[in-house]
């Protein structure tokens, strides 16, 4: 009897309960805006942050509830916005392509200077808790993935001397991989931008030329920010820095640098381009040098067949 009371007691408690939490569900029940699911199954679901939001639902609640731009999901691309675009009933503005650029050119399999070897927990933030990092470089690639880890889109992989690469193609600007460098190595910048400084050293030239394993590090000379015909480049505590507002993808700081610490992937094309101008011009010098012989030839021709008649 005891068990058939227990049981029954049970059942009256769940079913008052059941009854509850159906008139509580109703009582307090919110409408949605149909908009927001509608956006909510848009967006691309990976929940990057990199609208600036904890995920796809609350970026989606933003637009519709507070006119947020509908142009921050970097993953979604304008296919995206223009699809927001269409359920708002606005008109779609893209937003400029950015991807991840690493300002280190270090932290590879050979190309490293160690002070010790790493043994502990294989991650960037808990390598730098020890020493200040196995690399000699304070200010360098720490030789651990916590990149590659966050990424959600396959953007970074290693090559095969272990040194961590961009796929422009795959990656969406995110901003994952931002946040998860601890040394701050890694930043977003328009895909228009081709030129960069690839160190992110603030030790003095002596020190950081010293510690480079890759023997690039910017050495504060100066030269790049006096040749920029722009004043886009300028020195922050030893580190040359690009202003990628004023920058013209000129080159001409990458020309100067005398350790290579400025990335220019134009410089070869540019180098062709000049070569190929310098050969035209010179083809059309010596046309004209030529045309002026020819003329001359037949000036001092005219005139000996004139001198030989008045004769």
């Amino acid at each position: 009897m005891i068990i058939l009371y227990s049981i029954g007691i049970l059942g009256i408690l769940a079913l008052i309960y059941g009854l509850g939490l159906a008139f509580a569900s109703k009582k307090f029940h919110v409408e949605i805006d149909p908009k927001i699911e509608k956006i909510n199954e848009i967006l691309p679901g990976v929940n990057c942050g990199a609208c600036g939001h904890p995920g796809c639902l609350a970026y989606a609640e933003v637009i519709v509830g507070k006119n947020e731009e509908i142009n921050k999901c970097a993953p979604g691309g304008d296919e995206v916005i223009q699809k927001i675009a269409e359920i708002m009933g606005i008109e779609a503005s893209s937003a400029e392509k950015k991807i991840a650029v690493i300002h280190c050119q270090s932290g590879g399999f050979n190309n490293t200077f160690f002070r010790y070897k790493y043994h502990g927990i294989a991650t960037c933030k808990a390598a730098i808790l020890v020493s200040d990092g196995p690399n000699l470089c304070n200010f360098g690639c720490v030789y651990q993935h916590d990149c590659i880890e966050a990424c959600k889109f396959d953007a970074i992989h290693l090559d095969e001397n272990g040194m961590r690469i961009i796929d422009k193609e795959k990656c969406t600007g995110c901003g994952a991989c931002v946040t998860a460098c601890p040394r701050n190595l890694i930043e977003l910048v328009s895909i228009k931008k081709r030129v960069h400084v690839l160190c992110s050293s603030h030790d003095k030239g002596a020190v950081s030329r010293k510690v480079c394993g890759n023997e690039t590090a910017c050495i504060a000379c100066t030269l790049c920010v006096k040749k920029c015909p722009k004043e886009a480049i300028e020195m922050k505590d030893n580190l040359a820095v690009i202003i990628y507002d004023k920058c013209i993808n000129c080159g001409q700081c990458a020309d100067v640098c005398p350790t290579n610490a400025i990335f220019d992937p134009l410089k070869e094309v540019r180098a062709k381009k000049k070569a190929a101008a310098k050969a035209k011009a010179d083809a059309a010098k010596k046309e004209l040098e030529e045309k002026k012989e020819e003329e001359t030839e037949k000036e001092e021709t005219s005139k000996e067949n004139k001198e030989k008649n008045n004769s």
